[in-house]
């Protein structure tokens, strides 16, 4: 049983591997950690998506508890990845930053999560902002390791610079697979010069608003199915966008 990737310093990220667990409590093992986007402002407080997984422990005789999402594909054995964010004065951050390898890591679930089936949907757009990504990626990865799905993907991911792209080798990876496009909106570019060749033909400065994304919208090859995943304030916002420009609740999923 193996945890890989863990974070030192609560500013950053988590790319933990864990043994899947059932639906019962499960201890698992941490075998490796790896560092993610080490700089960044403070945070303030966690965020939990869907395909949850949880992982409990206790700060200062205080249990805490939260739910984070598998990044590794569905029919990974024996283990599972999660990605997460950790904050300066979070209580999950504190137990998380202690973790060492060798170390014994609760974990229960998994609970909830979108229903994918191959060729369901002619298009998925997914729009991802930060660690909102996470359950992006099992779905992409299902999808490219199934060569009788057809189902188009357009990933859109929102991170404030490029730096701070999470998982980028993952997703330059996914981009060469013929179904998939992959654009970046970064909200604190102001240009995209610096940027490397490869980013620029595919990355807008800004955020996105209504009419970046009925540009997206226009661009996708068939009507898409929507994914939304980030937080509160930018879940609402996509699905207003989204309403505005026909896309109806039944044609959307936020985590």
């Amino acid at each position: 049983m193996s945890t890989t990737g863990w974070l030192s310093n609560p500013r950053n990220l988590l790319h933990p591997s864990a043994v899947v667990a059932a639906a019962n409590p499960a201890s698992m093992m941490c075998t490796r950690r790896s560092l993610h986007n080490g700089r960044g402002p403070k945070q303030s407080k966690t965020k939990a998506f869907s395909w949850k997984r949880r992982s409990r422990g206790a700060v200062n005789g205080l249990e805490v508890q939260r739910a984070y999402t598998p990044i590794s594909p569905g029919n990974a054995e024996g283990y599972f990845e999660v990605l997460i964010k950790c904050y300066e004065a979070g209580l999950m951050s504190q137990y998380i930053k202690t973790w060492k390898k060798g170390d014994m890591v609760f974990w229960r679930g998994p609970f909830g999560g979108f229903p994918y089936r191959p060729n369901k949907h002619g298009e998925l757009l997914m729009l991802a902002s930060g660690t909102g990504l996470a359950p992006m990626l099992p779905i992409l990865q299902s999808i490219t390791d199934d060569e009788e799905d057809e189902t188009f993907v357009t990933l859109v991911c929102c991170f404030p610079t490029f730096d701070k792209i999470y998982l980028k080798p993952l997703l330059q990876d996914l981009a060469r697979y013929w179904n998939i496009r992959i654009f970046y909106v970064l909200s604190q570019e102001t240009s995209l010069e610096k940027l490397p060749w490869s980013y620029q033909e595919n990355t807008y400065t800004g955020r996105l608003n209504e009419g970046l994304t009925k540009t997206i919208l226009n661009s996708c090859r068939r009507r898409p199915f929507v994914l939304i995943c980030g937080s509160p304030v930018f879940n609402e916002d996509m699905s207003r966008y989204l309403k505005a420009a026909g896309i109806e609740e039944d044609s959307r999923f936020v985590f």
